[in-house]
């Protein structure tokens, strides 16, 4: 039996200092629109219906969100955004279902090069490594890479422990 991604189990958690929020809009229209969030940390959940969802980050918190939309004849939008939940005052890129935005650290389209920032994701998350965490630099150098059509370096156990490192310092 295939299960609802929204399902009316899904739950709500308290919307405390939700001006400073990023939220998503999700949506779901079964083989014609799919809006989800592959990876990030959300810090509450508002069900609207059956079908549309808001998930809020926290400033700061680094987010996938991808977009798929069909019609009859085939696919005709595949996007993959990884954004980092903005400060307020802090300058950001708009993205569409995205209330208020984000900084941008990987933005690309066509299903070749989503599947293939999925493959990257699921290879972060083999390492044991939640992609919400991993260096956003890793994901600019991701998008600068598949941009132009080269292939990415693989993101390591080492060079984890150095953006873990240089956060420390940082902070």
């Amino acid at each position: 039996m295939k299960t609802h991604p929204y399902a009316p189990n899904s739950h709500s958690t308290n919307e405390a200092g939700a001006g400073d929020l990023t939220t998503v809009e999700l949506l779901w229209l079964e083989k014609r629109i799919e809006n989800r969030v592959r990876f990030g940390r959300a810090v509450s959940e508002k069900i609207l219906d059956r079908n549309r969802r808001v998930l809020s980050f926290s400033p700061g918190s680094i987010f996938a969100f991808v977009r798929w939309t069909s019609n009859d004849f085939g696919t005709v939008l595949s996007r993959i955004d990884i954004l980092r939940a903005v400060t307020p005052g802090q300058p950001y890129s708009t993205v569409p279902w995205i209330t208020s935005g984000g900084e941008s650290l990987l933005r690309l389209s066509g299903w070749p090069k989503v599947e293939r920032v999925l493959q990257l994701i699921d290879f972060v998350e083999a390492l044991g490594i939640d992609p919400a965490d991993a260096a956003p630099d890793y994901w600019h150098h991701v998008h600068n890479r598949l941009s132009v059509n080269e292939t990415p370096r693989p993101y390591t156990r080492s060079r984890h422990q150095a953006w873990l490192h240089r956060r420390r310092v940082m902070s």
